[in-house]
């Protein structure tokens, strides 16, 4: 955040520091670091026990736990709203992905089904997609997958285990691809 000058405030956090709001509370509503308010208040000489002649005198009440309160149900109502927000999306983009594959369908002319020479099925089912991560660290790049992946037959079939890949960068996407001809290369 940018420092700002908190001076147009002083008498609003003045009538905060009085009701014995804190810091954090009051850092909260202008938008600042608590940081800033602890400056702030220090060079203007405010505290909760500061004997200002203007001040009202009424029953001090501490208001710190209701602070705390309202800024974490602040904060939950917040995030609780972003993961609605994102849940509706991912249910729109699941949905259009549904009425795009059906229109797909509807297009394609039913072809025969074929067998393998080899007694193997090579029927795909479409997975959810699986997440991963690349790593450019200090020993070199690397892959991560998601755990989740063990539990894919194909990837148990096919990837399990070491195997020697080969790798093509193009501008919208990285394709990895087994190395050498054969497709039963058991180590």
């Amino acid at each position: 955040m940018s420092r700002r000058s908190l001076r147009p405030q002083l008498n609003q956090i003045r009538g905060w520091v009085r009701q014995g709001r804190t810091d954090a509370w009051i850092a909260h509503q202008l938008d600042v670091t608590v940081q800033q308010i602890q400056a702030f208040k220090r060079e203007q000489d405010l505290e909760a026990d500061s004997g200002d002649p203007g001040a009202s005198n009424y029953e001090e009440v501490d208001l710190r736990a209701e602070d705390d309160a309202a800024i974490a149900a602040e904060l939950e109502e917040e995030a609780a709203k972003r993961a609605e927000e994102e849940a509706k999306a991912a249910e729109e983009a699941a949905r259009k992905a549904a009425e795009e594959e059906e229109a797909a369908d509807e297009e394609k002319p039913a072809k025969r089904a074929r067998r393998s020479r080899s007694g193997r099925t090579r029927r795909r089912v479409a997975a959810a997609p699986l997440e991963g991560t690349f790593d450019h660290g200090e020993e070199g790049y690397g892959l991560w997958l998601d755990p989740a992946v063990q539990d894919d037959p194909i990837y148990a079939e096919h990837w399990a285990g070491h195997r020697p890949v080969e790798i093509t960068i193009e501008e919208d996407q990285i394709v990895i691809r087994r190395a050498g001809g054969g497709e039963d290369d058991d180590e």
